[in-house]
């Protein structure tokens, strides 16, 4: 089966991209806030034991992020002036208040992120993934006071309607297509792909690769420089997106603390890195789309 959501472009033969104040890349962290079923094994880290009910081992070393390690990644966000884009659970926003009324106070991004890290969608009807993903968004507005712009699935996962019901709920934009370092329409009208990674993510890097804290903080930087490079080699520069994908339980253990902080002090101190949110993202460049040609806008900007 060939894909059909979206075009085949090649970041060189694209109009320039500008970033506000003239930033060379756009930088975001995509915080993901996940509740776990205890009777699923889903997205085991440990798989010895997944199939065990229950799994003291999976369910205890996820769950030390919302009760701990989402409090010391609070507090590396706030002395760097960062703004989450926070991939929320609506399972996760009813079961943990706090962490909500925290992110409501620092004015992050809230983003779909199904409805538990336990529960995919694949296989569903339409019919199904309708009820499904309108009781998702519902959820996360009634918490949050905001109804979300932007949807990651659990696992990076869709089905083949998935952006189509999305833009039917007001969502204008998803981060599960990671194939590119700037924003694009995808062909369903209304919808836009933002660049996410599974490459610069704490589970891929730490639990997949084995990386130390130092490498992690290597990476981050050699991520940023060559973003910075690629905008700049561009006659007129064209902007990047340079997203940091986090999870509380694996960054927010105490022995990686500090690399954390390390690398947003690195990416914090370059002045023409924009620090904005996954939403402020999709909305700058639908602006952009629409002045340039109003009819081919493929969302509205966000406000």
């Amino acid at each position: 089966m060939e894909q059909q959501l979206y075009d085949y472009s090649p970041i060189t033969d694209r109009p320039p991209l500008h970033w506000p104040g003239g930033a060379r890349v756009a930088f975001y962290v995509g915080l993901n806030i996940e509740h776990y079923l205890l009777d699923r094994p889903a997205t085991s880290t440990f798989p010895d034991t997944a199939a065990f009910v229950p799994d003291p081992l999976n369910y205890g070393w996820r769950d030390y992020g919302p009760r701990v390690g989402i409090w010391r990644l609070i507090e590396s966000l706030d002395r760097h002036g960062i703004r989450a884009s926070a991939l929320l659970n609506s399972d996760a926003g009813e079961r943990y208040p706090q962490i909500v009324a925290a992110g409501r106070s620092r004015e992050w991004a809230w983003l779909a992120h199904g409805r538990n890290n336990s529960t995919f969608q694949t296989g569903m009807t339409r019919e199904a993934e309708r009820e499904y993903l309108t009781g998702v968004v519902d959820s996360i507005e009634r918490t949050t006071g905001v109804r979300p712009r932007g949807w990651m699935g659990p696992a990076l996962t869709e089905t083949l309607h998935t952006p189509e019901l999305l833009a039917e709920l007001g969502l204008t934009y998803v981060l599960d297509w990671t194939n590119d370092d700037q924003p694009y329409p995808l062909r369903v009208p209304g919808m836009l792909s933002v660049p996410y990674t599974v490459e610069l993510n704490d589970i891929s890097l730490f639990l997949g690769k084995g990386y130390t804290g130092p490498e992690f903080v290597r990476a981050v930087k050699d991520q940023l420089d060559q973003l910075r490079a690629d905008s700049a080699a561009e006659a007129g520069g064209s902007g990047r997106v340079m997203a940091l994908a986090l999870h509380p339980f694996v960054i927010g253990q105490p022995f990686r603390h500090r690399y954390l902080d390390e690398a947003l002090e690195y990416i914090a101190g370059h002045p023409d890195v924009w620090l904005t949110t996954s939403d402020e993202i999709a909305g700058h460049y639908a602006g952009a789309a629409a002045r340039t040609d109003p009819a081919s806008s493929p969302v509205t900007a966000a406000t």
